[in-house]
């Protein structure tokens, strides 16, 4: 039997648990507007990896502050958290979208700030289209 050994480490719920807690509450601060708050949350040198976004803590809020995500309404769902990784998943909305968009956002963080994000972004469809519903 071949194949490479899966070997699962220990978390640390302590950071788990205060990461996830920076993330909940830069994620309420974002949501109700204030964007300056990536200033605090996000490390100068922060990387990001989803298309088009720029890295760079200065860039990436500028980018974001222009995006429309800047504008949406957020409506967390759920937030999940293991060591320094911490995964939001929402709904965004705006007024001219009926439907919005589901989204996850992967954070890594170190030393109480964030050094690196993912995002994994799809439209929210049609009801009928997801009888169990997207969230």
């Amino acid at each position: 039997m071949g194949g490479a050994a899966i070997v699962w480490g220990m978390t640390d719920l302590t950071t788990a648990h205060s990461n996830k807690d920076l993330i909940l509450r830069g994620f309420g601060e974002f949501a109700a507007g204030n964007i300056e708050v990536l200033r605090t949350l996000l490390r100068e040198d922060f990387v990001e990896h989803s298309p088009d976004n720029p890295s760079g803590r200065d860039a990436f809020v500028e980018f974001i502050a222009a995006a429309p995500v800047a504008r949406a309404k957020l409506d967390l769902k759920r937030i999940v958290a293991d060591d320094e990784y911490v995964a939001v998943h929402y709904h965004m909305s705006t007024p001219e979208d009926e439907h919005g968009t589901a989204v996850v956002d992967i954070w890594r963080l170190a030393n109480g700030q964030i050094v690196e994000h993912w995002d994994v972004v799809q439209p929210v469809p049609e009801p009928s289209r997801t009888p169990n519903g997207m969230f």
